[in-house]
């Protein structure tokens, strides 16, 4: 199969997750103007990282903004974010720090209660759009 060259993927080798485990993804896909940045987890070296919502909140988000970074997009360009979050009492905590990181002009957003797959309390996905 021909790749399509309008599409650009970022760290399509894939990632480490938890105890090393290959995560066999890109961490973000670039078409049209879109970036969508795949779900990122309060994780550093494959690890999660211990500490409250307000902690693993701002640490996820940092997580997409560092691909973004990579990819040429930043905060301003942010049009949707998907979260999970494993506990609906970090719903206020969560806002807070979105807000903080948003500011006056926030994006669209989903937020969901479920388990994750990654012993965590927060899962940040987002979808970027510049003019191509």
């Amino acid at each position: 199969m021909i790749p399509n060259s309008s599409i650009q993927r970022f760290g399509a080798e894939g990632g480490t997750g938890t105890g090393g485990q290959h995560l066999p993804f890109s961490s973000a896909v670039e078409a049209g103007g879109f970036l969508y940045v795949s779900g990122q987890t309060p994780m550093r070296d494959g690890e999660v990282v211990e500490g409250g919502i307000v902690t693993q909140s701002q640490l996820a988000i940092d997580n997409c903004f560092a691909i973004m970074d990579k990819a040429g997009y930043s905060a301003a360009d942010v049009i949707h974010v998907t979260v999970i979050l494993t506990d609906a009492r970090y719903f206020q905590s969560f806002n807070k720090v979105f807000k903080e990181n948003f500011g006056e002009n926030p994006p669209a957003r989903i937020c969901s209660v479920c388990d994750l797959v990654v012993d965590c309390k927060v899962e940040v996905g987002v979808v970027c759009y510049k003019t191509p």
